[in-house]
C-alpha cells in the first residue's frame, strides 16, 4: 500500500524562506506598486527592477551625462560593452575574458552569430535547428537559409521536453555548417546537454550557436569548458536589466581571428575614430559591435550582473531548483486533479528556472489569473508558464500564488 505524498503547507514554504540564504536579496528590488498583485511569476519574461538600476541611471544622467556630456565616451562609456561582457562571462556564462560583449537586441546578436559561424564553414549547406525553438530563432534560420541558398534540417522536438543529444547525432552530417538550439527550452524549461551536443556537432565538423535567453542568470552555462562556439542571450529576464536592455554575444577565442559578421559599423572597426574609407574589423570580440552602445540600457545590465556576482550563480541555481520543485509538488496536488498536466521535466538536472502546466482552457485561465493578481504568462496552444526568479521570488509568494490558482481554476473547471 502506497502513501499519498504530503502536500507542502504554507508553514513548509515559510520554513524554506526562513532558511533561504538568498532571502535578503529580495530587498534589493523595488517594491511592486500594485496592491492587487499576489505574486509576480513572470520573471522569465521580464525581471523586476532593481534599486541599484535606479541609482545608476540617476548617476548617469545627473553626474555623467549632464556634467561630462560627450566627454563621457572617453570617460568609460566606450568600454562598457566589453567590461560588462567580461563580468557577465565570469559570473554567469563560464566564459573567460574577451569573449562576451553587450550589443544590440537578441535577434540582431543571433543574426550576427549565425552569419559569423557560417562564414567559418564555407561550402557546407545545412543548418540544424528544432521545430519548437523560439520563433525568432526559427525565423532567422529560415531567412538566412533563403539568403545563402542553404537547407534547414529540423529536429522534431517535444514541446514538453526538448532536443536530445541523440536527436542531434541523427541530424548532423558532412553538410552541416551550424547547429543552433536553445540551451533551456522556452516552453518546458528542458535543459539541453550542452557538452554532448557540442561534441557531436564538432565531430561532424559543424559549429554550435546557443540561445541562452532562459539560461543566463538562472542556470550555469559553462561555455568555455563545454567547448561552445557562439552564444547569445538577453538580459531582461533573470538578470533584471529592464525592458529592451541590450543583449550579449559570446564568441569563443579561437574563432575570433577569422571572425566576419554581417553588420559592420564604426564601433566594431579597428580604429573607431579614423573614419576610414574601408572597414577593417577590430581584433577580438569587439568586431561583433556595429553601432553606438546603449549606455542607458547598460546601466540595468551592470546592476543585474553585479547582483548575480554577489549572490553566486550556484546558489541561484540551487534556489531555482527548490522553487520549481515546490511548484511541481503543489501543481501535482492542486492542479492536476483539475485537468492540468505538468509539461516540464520532473528531474531537477533537466529543468531550468520555470515550469509549464498545460490545460485545454489555459488561455482563459491565464487571463483570469492575471486579472486576479497572479502574474504568469500563456504560451500557445495550452501552456501556462510559472517563472521563478530566485533573487526576487519567495517560497511563500509561490505557495500563495498556486493556492489562488487552485481556487480560480476550480471555478473555471467546475
Amino acid at each position: 500500500m502506497t502513501t499519498a505524498p504530503t502536500v507542502p503547507s504554507l508553514a513548509d514554504a515559510q520554513l524554506l524562506d526562513r532558511d533561504d540564504p538568498l532571502a535578503l536579496f529580495r530587498s534589493r528590488f523595488l517594491p511592486i506598486d500594485d496592491s492587487s498583485v499576489i505574486a509576480y511569476l513572470d520573471g522569465n519574461s521580464l525581471g523586476r527592477p532593481l534599486r541599484r538600476t535606479m541609482e545608476l541611471l540617476e548617476d548617469l544622467v545627473t553626474s555623467q551625462w549632464s556634467s561630462r556630456m560627450i566627454r563621457g565616451w572617453q570617460d568609460g562609456w566606450l568600454e562598457l560593452p566589453e567590461r560588462i561582457g567580461d563580468l557577465l562571462g565570469s559570473t554567469a556564462l563560464g566564459a573567460g575574458p574577451g569573449q562576451v560583449i553587450l550589443a544590440d537586441s537578441t535577434s540582431v546578436c543571433l543574426y550576427k552569430a549565425l552569419r559569423a559561424a557560417l562564414s567559418l564553414r564555407p561550402g557546407r549547406t545545412e543548418i540544424v535547428t528544432d521545430t519548437d525553438n523560439f520563433p525568432t530563432d526559427r525565423y532567422l534560420v529560415e531567412s538566412i537559409a533563403r539568403e545563402a541558398g542553404l537547407t534547414v534540417r529540423r529536429i522534431t522536438s517535444d514541446p514538453a521536453a526538448g532536443v536530445t543529444a541523440q536527436q542531434v547525432a541523427e541530424a548532423v552530417g558532412e553538410r552541416t555548417a551550424i547547429v543552433t538550439l536553445s540551451h533551456v527550452a522556452y516552453r518546458s524549461a528542458f535543459i539541453a546537454d550542452m557538452r554532448a551536443i557540442n561534441e557531436i556537432a564538432h565531430a561532424a565538423g559543424a559549429l554550435v550557436v546557443w540561445d541562452l535567453c532562459h539560461t543566463v542568470g538562472s542556470v550555469p552555462a559553462h561555455l568555455d569548458s563545454t567547448g561552445s562556439d557562439f552564444a547569445v542571450g538577453c538580459t531582461y529576464k533573470f538578470l533584471n536589466a529592464g525592458p529592451g536592455a541590450p543583449a550579449f554575444v559570446y564568441v569563443r577565442a579561437e574563432h575570433q581571428s577569422a571572425l566576419r559578421q554581417p553588420i559592420p559599423g564604426w564601433m566594431g572597426a579597428a580604429d573607431r575614430f579614423a573614419m576610414a574609407p574601408e572597414y577593417q574589423a577590430a581584433p577580438g570580440v569587439r568586431a561583433m559591435l556595429s553601432g553606438t552602445p546603449a549606455v542607458t540600457g547598460l546601466a540595468g545590465v551592470t546592476a543585474g550582473a553585479e547582483l548575480l556576482a554577489e549572490a553566486g550563480i550556484e546558489r541561484v541555481r540551487a534556489k531555482s531548483t527548490a522553487l520549481t520543485r515546490l511548484a511541481i509538488a503543489l501543481c501535482d496536488a492542486w492542479l492536476v486533479p483539475l485537468g492540468f498536466t505538468v509539461a516540464s521535466p520532473r528531474e531537477d538536472a533537466l529543468r531550468g528556472g520555470h515550469i509549464t502546466v498545460s490545460h485545454p482552457r489555459a488561455e482563459e485561465i491565464a487571463t483570469i489569473l492575471i486579472e486576479n493578481g497572479v502574474i504568469i504568462d500563456f504560451r500557445t496552444p495550452d501552456g501556462i508558464r510559472i517563472g521563478l526568479s530566485p533573487l526576487s521570488t519567495s517560497f511563500t509568494e509561490l505557495w500563495a500564488a498556486l493556492d489562488r490558482t487552485r481556487d480560480l481554476a476550480s471555478e473555471v473547471c467546475a
